[in-house]
């Protein structure tokens, strides 16, 4: 049964979310019969009992190091910190136009955001009714926040693309291609240096490296080389500790050797990634050195030890070149709320022919959000571009049809999108068309969807091999298509985890991943079939991937294996 819907929750959750005391109280049930080895009888007729998977009490055992499931634990904004920030009210700026539909509010605006940035940071702050949007709203400054009045009661209606705002954004890979399609938003979230070099090199007609560090990837400064430590580790020794402070946000960096062996190691180090053949996937090598942003939990000098906020996603290996650098600035602390993004209803475009009419996109963000957003008739819903550490919470993408409801890319970690939904489209698909659904893809980690509701799409992996993302306590009708250019490898990286799955047409692609995806795991999925398919195995032999409780979904405990890790002990 549907929960009531609300002015601050305008659709409802897919599944009632379970209340901290509850899932304590499950963890220590089960803790009580792993050690006493009692089962609790199930009377006639009753719902099938629960089932702890022999995968959950090897994870709790080594969470950090598990060779299937990763940890995302601290997956999010502020490693997983609920609420968002409320600014003091002497920051607040109420916007001093007719909600009416009638004029361009899009300059006030975007002057009250830059207003609000210059002072430090506030909320920008709409009323119930329609604000017409001309030009695209721009959040560019720290701790700045826009909010509505809820998505039930504002509303933005942006009548232009991004092409006609800011050009046809040419696609790297040359023809007729428009990377609207996979980039930009009509809500852009994106610090203001990044933003100068990225729309500069578009009006050039230049390709703009969407990621940490822009297109001169050798220019940013070495601040310290790193020895060698373990996947899992929380704390690495330096050589040089005196530029490091707690609270710095620092890039790892990783760069691959000739015989691609950090690749290799991304795709879980067995025979099949070392067989595999790495050098003519020139749009995968592009994407390292890996890059990954993390927060500096805490310096010691004189051990010349760090210690970061998250664990390890990799081994540092000293053939890596490892080494924490600077990056391009992140935008921290910034969100945007209680709103709908309505574009002007136009057909949906042919494949990689996206206008541009797209919704909220996070770019170069670390510490950001949304909440409470529904995007309508949309190219592109909710985008995570090299944007890590962010939340996405109670988001909605409806309307005519979307060709990547929600897209994280180019080096996009640790990120939760929870709480959130896929509606069915409102009109049929014109040809040409394609629908591919929770897409990650450019060695994208530890990126977290919970507990969504998905009428149409799939578990979009496209290509690039990402690694160790989680989807977990999701209903799906899993009709859409994965995406990816061959030039781009794999499909899957190692430690995929996909965790009480309810695929509702019972179809496999993408979702039961163990003959797909390397040291993976699929535990409660119920009983699927394989029909209308494109995905195959990207490596030979053993996958030791890993099918528990297959056919079993509300019965297996945890239900959500992101909460289920959140419980655990902090570290």
């Amino acid at each position: 049964m549907e929960q009531e819907r609300t002015p601050t929750d305008p659709h409802p959750h897919p599944h009632p979310r379970p209340s901290r005391r509850g899932l304590l109280g499950a963890a220590v049930a089960v803790a009580a019969a792993t050690a006493t080895g009692a089962a609790t009888p199930t009377p006639a007729h009753a719902a099938p009992r629960s089932r702890t998977p022999t995968l959950w009490r090897e994870f709790t055992a080594t969470p950090y190091t598990h060779p299937q499931i990763p940890y995302i634990g601290r997956a999010g904004f502020r490693t997983g910190r609920r609420p968002f920030p409320r600014l003091h009210p002497d920051r607040v700026h109420h916007m001093d136009i007719a909600p009416d539909g009638k004029m361009d509010a899009a300059p006030a605006i975007n002057r009250a955001l830059a207003e609000a940035g210059r002072e430090g940071g506030g909320t920008v702050v709409l009323r119930p009714g329609t604000y017409r949007i001309d030009s695209l709203i721009h959040i560019a400054h720290d701790n700045v926040t826009l909010r509505g009045a809820g998505s039930t009661r504002t509303t933005l209606l942006a009548t232009r693309s991004l092409t006609e705002l800011i050009g046809p954004y040419g696609s790297r890979y040359g023809g007729d291609k428009s990377s609207w399609s996979w980039a930009g938003g009509l809500i852009w979230l994106c610090p203001q240096d990044r933003w100068a070099s990225l729309t500069a090199a578009i009006r050039a007609k230049d390709w703009p490296f969407e990621g940490w560090t822009g297109n001169k990837r050798d220019e940013w400064e070495t601040l310290t080389t790193v020895r060698p430590a373990h996947r899992g580790s929380w704390s690495v020794t330096v050589a040089e500790a005196s530029r490091l402070r707690k609270g710095d946000l620092v890039l790892l960096r990783l760069s691959d050797d000739p015989d691609h062996t950090l690749l290799e190691h991304m795709a879980g180090d067995g025979a099949g990634a070392k067989a595999y053949t790495w050098d003519d996937k020139t749009k995968l090598t592009s994407y390292v050195p890996y890059e990954w942003p993390v927060r500096i939990a805490a310096v010691d000098p004189g051990k010349r030890r760090v210690t970061f906020e998250r664990p390890l996603p990799l081994d540092v290996r000293p053939e890596w070149d490892p080494r924490l650098t600077t990056h391009v600035t992140a935008l921290t602390g910034s969100g945007v709320e209680g709103l709908t993004l309505e574009a002007v209803e136009t057909p949906q475009s042919p494949h990689l022919l996206d206008q541009g009419f797209n919704g909220v996109t996070f770019q170069c963000a670390y510490d950001c959000w949304a909440d409470d957003i529904v995007v309508r008739h949309v190219d592109n819903g909710f985008g995570l571009v090299a944007a890590s550490a962010c939340t996405l919470r109670r988001t909605r993408v409806t309307g005519r049809g979307s060709h990547h409801p929600y897209f994280c890319r180019e080096g996009a970690h640790d990120n939760l999108v929870e709480d959130f939904r896929i509606d069915a489209r409102t009109t049929p698909a014109p040809p040409g068309t394609q629908l591919h659904g929770i897409n990650v893809e450019g060695l994208s980690s530890h990126n977290v969807w919970s507990r969504g509701h998905m009428e149409m799409g799939t578990f979009d992996s496209h290509r690039g091999m990402p690694f160790a993302n989680v989807r977990t306590d999701i209903t799906v009708e899993n009709n859409g298509r994965h995406g990816g250019d061959a030039s781009a490898g794999p499909l899957f990286g190692a430690r995929f985890t996909h965790w009480n799955i309810r695929v509702t047409n019972e179809r496999a692609g993408l979702t039961k991943i163990d003959g797909l995806a390397p040291r993976s795991a699929t535990v409660g999925l119920n009983a699927v079939r394989e029909f209308d398919q494109i995905d195959v195995p990207d490596f030979t032999g053993d996958l030791d991937a890993r099918l528990e409780l297959y056919g079993t979904t509300d019965a297996v405990r945890p239900r959500n294996l992101h909460e289920a890790q959140r419980l655990l002990p902090r570290r």
